[in-house]
C-alpha cells in the first residue's frame, strides 16, 4: 500500500533572538522613562553668588552681635539678681531667726505663769504656734506686764517682717528664673546664627573664598581711605585751632598759654590721661580672640573690651552697647577723639575705641582677633565721650 501522507503540521522554528529583543525593548523604555522624569523634575536650586553669600554672612554675623548683648543683658541681670535673692534669703533666715527667739520669749513668760498657777488660758495661748489673735484681747493684755506687753509687740513685728521678706525673696526668685530663661534662649540663638555662617562659608570652593577675601580687601581699603580723610580733616582743625592759641596769647601780651577755645582745659587733660590708660590697654589686647559674651582677660567680645579697658582708667561702665551708648556725652564723627566709643549699626551692636587718625581698636567678630581697624569699616550710628 501506499504510504500515508503525514497531515501533521510542520514544526514552527522557534527564533532564539526573541527574547534578547524583548531585554533591549524593555531597556530602551526605561532609557527613556528616566529620561522623560529627568526632563520633568525640577532644576536644581542655583548657587548663590558670592556677594550674596558675603552680604548673608554679614548679616548674620551682625545679628548674632545682637543676640550676644541680649545674652550679656540677660547675664548681667541674672547676676544681679542672683545677689538680690541671696540677699533676701539671708535677710529672711535672720528676720526667722528673730521670730523664733520673741517666740521662745513669749512661752517662757506662758512657762513661768503656768508653774505659779497663773491664768492657765494664758500659757495655753502663749504656747501657741500664732498667739497674736488672743493677744488681741483687751481684757489679756490689761492684765499682762508692760513687759510681756513689749515681748507681744515685738513677736508682731519680726512675723510680719519675716512674710515680708519671704514674699520679697519668692518674686526675686521669679524675676530670676526669667532672667535665666532668657539667658538660654539668648545663647541658643547666638549659637544657631554663627552655626548658620559658618555653614555658608564651609560651602564655599576655594575660588569662592578667594573672591570673597577680595571683596573683604577692597572693603577695608575703601574705609581706610575715609578714615584717612577725616584724619586729615582732625589735624586741619587742630592746626586752625592751635594757630587761634597762639593768636590769643599774643593778643594777652604773651602771657596767656592758648586759650579762648578751651584747648588745654583742666577738664580736657584730665579725659586726656584717663584715654591714655584705656588705649594702652586695648593696644595690649591686639591679637586676642573674639568670644561671644567674654569679658578678658584672655578674650572679649566688644562691649567687654571696651568696658574693660575704660575700666582700666578708672571708669566702669555698663555691660552692654546698649546701655554703654548713654553713658557720657554724645559727640559728632567729626569730633572724636581718642578713648571716645564709636557705635555701629542701627540696633547698636557694636561697639569699638576710638584711637586717632580714623581709626579704633574693637573685638570684631568670631574668628577674628582685637585689632586696629577704621571707624567706617562698618556704619557708624554714633558716639560717645564717656568721662
Amino acid at each position: 500500500m501506499p504510504a500515508l501522507a503525514s497531515h501533521r503540521k510542520p514544526r514552527t522554528k522557534v527564533r532564539t533572538t526573541t527574547p534578547a529583543v524583548g531585554l533591549t525593548t524593555v531597556a530602551l523604555a526605561s532609557v527613556t522613562l528616566l529620561s522623560t522624569q529627568s526632563a520633568t523634575a525640577a532644576p536644581a536650586e542655583p548657587r548663590p553668588g558670592i556677594e550674596e553669600v558675603r552680604t548673608k554672612v554679614d548679616d548674620l554675623y551682625r545679628q548674632a552681635g545682637t543676640a550676644t548683648q541680649q545674652y550679656n543683658r540677660a547675664k548681667s541681670a541674672s547676676v544681679t539678681q542672683r545677689a538680690k535673692v541671696d540677699a533676701l534669703l539671708e535677710d529672711a533666715a535672720r528676720r526667722t531667726d528673730k521670730l523664733n527667739e520673741a517666740r521662745r520669749t513669749l512661752g517662757n513668760y506662758a512657762a513661768a505663769q503656768y508653774r505659779t498657777g497663773g491664768i492657765a488660758p494664758t500659757a495655753t495661748f502663749f504656747l501657741a504656734d500664732d498667739p497674736q489673735a488672743y493677744f488681741d484681747q483687751d481684757q489679756l493684755m490689761d492684765r499682762m506686764t508692760g513687759q510681756q506687753q513689749k515681748a507681744v509687740a515685738d513677736f508682731r513685728t519680726q512675723q510680719s517682717e519675716a512674710a515680708t521678706k519671704r514674699t520679697e525673696a519668692v518674686k526675686s526668685l521669679e524675676t530670676l528664673t526669667e532672667s535665666q530663661a532668657t539667658l538660654r534662649s539668648s545663647k541658643r540663638n547666638v549659637q544657631a546664627k554663627l552655626t548658620e555662617a559658618r555653614t555658608l562659608l564651609s560651602k564655599l570652593t576655594a575660588e569662592e573664598k578667594a573672591r570673597l577675601a577680595e571683596l573683604e580687601r577692597k572693603k577695608k581699603a575703601e574705609a581706610r581711605i575715609k578714615a584717612e580723610k577725616l584724619a586729615r580733616q582732625q589735624a586741619a582743625e587742630a592746626e586752625a585751632e592751635r594757630k587761634a592759641g597762639e593768636e590769643a596769647a599774643k593778643k594777652d601780651g604773651g602771657g596767656g598759654t592758648g586759650g579762648g577755645t578751651g584747648t588745654g582745659s583742666g577738664s580736657d587733660s584730665g579725659y586726656a590721661a584717663k584715654a591714655e590708660k584705656v588705649l594702652a590697654f586695648a593696644r595690649a589686647q591686639i591679637g586676642k580672640p573674639y568670644v561671644w559674651g567674654a569679658t578678658g582677660p584672655a578674650s572679649y567680645d566688644c562691649s567687654g573690651l571696651t568696658r574693660a579697658a575704660w575700666k582700666a582708667a578708672g571708669v566702669d561702665l555698663p555691660r552692654t552697647t546698649w546701655d554703654q551708648v548713654k553713658v557720657g556725652t554724645r559727640v559728632a564723627t567729626a569730633d572724636l577723639r581718642p578713648g571716645d566709643l564709636v557705635f555701629f549699626y542701627d540696633d547698636i551692636s557694636h561697639v569699638g575705641i576710638y584711637k586717632g587718625d580714623g581709626m579704633m581698636i574693637h573685638a570684631p567678630k568670631p574668628g577674628a582677633n582685637v585689632r586696629e581697624e577704621s571707624i567706617y569699616y562698618m556704619p557708624i550710628y554714633g558716639s560717645v565721650r564717656p568721662a
